[in-house]
């Protein structure tokens, strides 16, 4: 029985017998087989060393050291050793201990290899699709028409290579390189060459999700068939990516074009077998080793694969694709958290009116009013606490509650307009030069500037913010007395207790970060490449700031549904209507009523969960759609916001075939 493990970032294989020793040895073990490799001037002494812990790598769970190998481990099973002084001598910008320490928390031994594939042709693989694949859920395969484009494509390559043209990328070198004719035998060590120089990045590896989807993304592109690399090395790859072995990618590096050279550079280091990678059976260790570990080997990479595999603006999408489906699901969020707020603050749905909406038709204005009508005070869903001051002074509400059809609409109109944008980058050619095997011809060509992307990914922070921006107004105004008529900072015996005062400053701060990065990356250009590349589109650092800014704005959604939440607590017994009271429900299904000070943090932590899975939105979603089926009912309260001439006003209007639905109701 052997059994592989980790020391300070070495593998050894640690041969144990019948599996009849302990853990405890089999520690022991690993460190004399280190401080022996390592020599004499090893850091690591024998003796001076604490063992802190083993744990399986495959799920992070801890081993007790008294138990037997054969017990706790299979055959040819990973471990890692920390030492007492590992943690102390970690360093923040020591990316792959940041990493590794990170998914020995995240992945709790709840990993398990996907058993579902999805197949790739190049053409129709979607936002969410993406997401799934990084997160594990699928592996790949490629269609058959994919297999037969592939093929087409490197044919045509080698066609050009036995007939001994010069054709840029293939036979020449590279940006202000193209005119340097390389000799039939230097072009596989021009491969090389080229991703070990272009392998220059810096800054925090992506995550290993996001290293999947970036993986995912370069083989659905080869998939078209315009790069001209060959099937074997792109099933090489696949077979990496469906063991999930990962390469080290830094996330910082990238101009936008020629594309995202040096990430993807390093996605294609670990891949023939150099740098860093990281899988969950083996941690973090040495790509031939991870990829040695799986029955893998390098790739070897032939005439036009080096700038194959480097050359598109896959970093840009991928990271694109995560923040268009997180905002999606956080706006759509956002709206039902506007209106609890509403309904706590005793708002009124009146400024919601769809005649209102139909006048300025936009279409996220005219969504957004739909889904709080659904939501909010009606025949079909009443509340007792929209009841209870039906007949206020109030004659309007703020501009964050009167107007969220107005902001929060533009926002989901941005969202699916930068959706359409990224979904047709996914599923393009961004190589240079490109292969059009049907013309037997090499085009070098711009489709790998990234400047698509970069701009909308831009303008999504920009829409998303405002989320935030409106959603920090209404937590000041449901903290706020003098706002609210409820008690200061939504906490009994105020002064004793702060209540949400602080949880409030960080929604503040949230935004106020978010407005800095809203700054668009895109408008910058710096040239490159010794004048050849003069004009990029920073979208790398576009994409990287969008997550940031959706990251935020969930936090400060998850705020704000904390303190209505807490609101609710000072209206009871009155309940509000079906679908707010079922996201009542979910919030405190994993966050108790707050009664007096307790550490908040967890709280929001809990909170922001729930809207990364989605469950308010799914909370409610079938409560809207009942709403509106077959066709809506619009109840029109009364309100003193609404002045009927004549003192005429109208209970509601029932829209042609809607008279069922009414009676269905009523029984």
């Amino acid at each position: 029985m052997k059994v592989s493990a980790r020391v300070r970032g070495e593998w050894l294989q640690i041969p144990c017998k019948d599996g009849k020793v302990n853990i405890n040895w089999l520690g022991g073990e690993a460190i004399r087989r280190f401080h022996k490799l390592q020599g004499p001037d090893s850091s690591l002494k024998i003796g001076e060393e604490q063992i802190q812990e083993i744990r399986k790598t495959k799920g992070g769970a801890i081993l007790d050291p008294d138990d037997l190998v054969k017990d706790v481990l299979d055959d040819n099973d990973f471990v890692s050793i920390i030492l007492s002084s590992d943690r102390t001598r970690q360093i923040t910008n020591n990316p792959e201990t940041a990493v590794n320490l990170e998914e020995y928390t995240t992945m709790n031994g709840k990993y398990e290899p996907p058993e579902e594939y999805i197949f790739l042709d190049g053409n129709t693989l979607s936002t969410d699709d993406l997401v799934q694949l990084g997160k594990s859920r699928y592996k790949i395969k490629l269609t058959n028409e994919a297999e037969q484009n592939v093929t087409k494509s490197r044919n045509l390559i080698d066609k050009i290579l036995q007939e001994n043209k010069v054709v840029y990328g293939i036979t020449t070198g590279f940006g202000n390189f193209a005119r340097t004719t390389i000799p039939i035998d230097k072009l596989e060590e021009l491969q090389y060459n080229l991703i070990r120089s272009h392998a220059a990045g810096v800054g925090r590896p992506l995550s290993p999700e996001k290293t999947r989807m970036l993986l995912a993304l370069r083989i659905n592109v080869l998939a078209k068939g315009y790069s001209g690399i060959s099937l074997a090395t792109l099933k090489h790859i696949i077979e990496a990516f469906n063991a999930s072995c990962l390469s080290l990618v830094p996330e910082q590096g990238s101009v936008g074009a020629s594309g995202d050279l040096a990430p993807l550079a390093h996605l294609a280091l670990g891949l023939i077998g150099e740098g860093k990678m990281w899988s969950p059976e083996t941690g973090w260790g040495e790509a031939k080793y991870v990829l040695e570990s799986h029955e893998l080997s390098p790739i070897r990479l032939s005439a036009k694969e080096g700038i194959a595999l480097i050359n598109g603006t896959q970093l840009i999408t991928s990271l694109g694709a995560e923040a268009v489906e997180r905002s999606n699901l956080i706006a759509r969020q956002a709206d039902v958290v506007a209106a609890l707020t509403l309904e706590v603050l005793k708002g009124t749905s009146r400024a919601f009116d769809s005649d209102v909406q139909m006048i300025r038709p936009h279409k996220g204005q005219i969504a957004v009013a739909k889904r709080l009508r659904a939501l909010l005070h009606s025949d079909t869903y009443p509340s007792q606490i929209a009841e209870s001051h039906r007949f206020c002074n109030r004659v309007q509400d703020a501009y964050t509650l009167r107007c969220c059809p107005q902001v929060h609409g533009i926002a989901h109109d941005t969202i699916e307009f930068v959706h359409s944008v990224i979904t047709t980058e996914m599923n393009s050619a961004t190589d240079n030069p490109i292969v059009f095997a049907n013309r037997g011809e090499i085009i070098s060509a711009g489709n790998f500037h990234g400047e698509y992307p970069a701009k909308v990914l831009d303008f999504l922070a920009i829409a998303v913010h405002e989320l935030a921006s409106m959603s920090e107004r209404r937590i000041e105004r449901l903290v706020n007395p003098a706002l609210s008529e409820l008690p200061a900072f939504l906490v009994k015996d105020g002064g004793l207790n702060s209540g949400f005062m602080l949880a409030h400053c960080t929604a503040a701060s949230l935004v106020s970060e978010n407005k800095v990065l809203c700054h668009p990356s895109s408008v910058d250009s710096l040239s490159t490449s010794a004048g050849t590349e003069d004009h990029v589109s920073m979208g790398c650092f576009a994409a990287r700031k969008s997550l940031s800014v959706v990251e935020n704005v969930e936090q400060v959604i998850a705020i704000e549904l904390l303190a209505a939440c807490q609101a609710i607590e000072f209206l009871r017994p009155l309940k509000t209507t079906v679908p707010l009271e079922e996201v009542y429900k979910v919030v405190r299904s994993v966050v108790r009523p707050w009664d007096k000070d307790r550490f908040m943090a967890p709280d929001i932590e809990a909170v922001v969960a729930l809207l990364r899975s989605g469950k308010i939105w799914n909370v409610v979603r079938h409560h809207v759609d009942f709403y509106h089926a077959p066709q809506e009912i619009e109840t029109r309260v009364f309100s003193p916001t609404a002045i009927m001439v004549g003192g005429q006003r109208e209970k509601a209007r029932v829209r042609p075939g809607s008279a069922k639905k009414r009676k269905a109701n009523d029984q």
